[in-house]
């Protein structure tokens, strides 16, 4: 019996991922890492800032994601997404540039306490990949 289930990322741009050999997926939801595997009931939950990490038969592949949400129905893994790339291609220069430009939001005084954990969870993931 397959142990496999569909994955399908999508940004505004493109349809970024779409894999039918994957066996897990660890997602950074908003309640905390989860990770989902065939058979996972049905569920739909926000992303916050962190790795998204799919293993699959032709390897793990780590992708940061930023926000959005997920939905895993009928063995189908659907994330939607506003910012993602893959961790293999991140240039050093555009990891500093989005660790700088968070830092700079969270120096901000008007932010409500939601906004200032997401960026502050943001700052903490970025400053893992450097």
């Amino acid at each position: 019996m397959s142990e496999e289930f569909k994955v399908e990322i999508v940004n505004p741009e493109t349809s970024f991922l779409s894999k039918e050999d994957v066996t897990e997926v660890i997602v950074p939801a908003f309640e905390g890492e989860m990770g989902i595997l065939k058979d996972h009931i049905s569920i739909i939950s926000f992303l916050k800032p962190g790795i998204l990490t799919i293993h699959a038969k032709s390897g793990e592949h780590k992708f940061y994601v930023e926000d959005g949400i997920f939905e895993f129905k009928n063995n189908n893994l659907s994330v939607l997404t506003s910012s993602i790339f893959d961790l293999k291609k991140i240039e050093k220069s555009r990891l500093l540039n989005l660790i700088k430009v968070a830092e700079e939001e969270a120096s901000k005084q008007e932010i409500d306490d939601q906004s200032r954990f997401l960026i502050d969870q943001k700052i903490e993931v970025l400053k893992s990949l450097n």
